[in-house]
């Protein structure tokens, strides 16, 4: 009888053992996976200091007076070559502008 209830157990062991086994290589191909997906993804950089955040008045500020100086441009100036060169500079000084302006570096 008690070598019935050994080989029994010892059956027991074994299976156990085999899904401990199988249980550690999922674990390990998991782990592996996700440091590769980790490597493979791009990092995050950390920011020391907090870049300014414009309200939704100066976002709106910075998108519509532009677009008004463009129109009074385009209804008030006769010649094409000079609208185009005139709302050219408005683009290329916006940046600028917005910095002065807002007063934000």
């Amino acid at each position: 009888m008690s070598k019935e209830r050994a080989q029994r157990r010892a059956e027991r062991l074994a299976v156990l053992e085999k899904e401990k086994a199988v249980r550690a290589r999922r674990v390990a191909r998991r782990q592996k996976r996700r440091a590769l997906a980790a490597k493979l993804k791009p990092q995050r950089r950390r920011r020391t200091g907090k870049l300014h955040v414009f309200t939704r008045a100066e976002k709106t500020g910075i998108a519509v007076i532009p677009l008004i100086a463009a129109a009074a441009v385009w209804f008030l100036v006769p010649e094409v070559a000079l609208r185009l060169v005139l709302i050219a500079m408005i683009v290329l000084v916006l940046p600028a502008l917005t910095v002065v302006v807002l007063g934000r570096r």
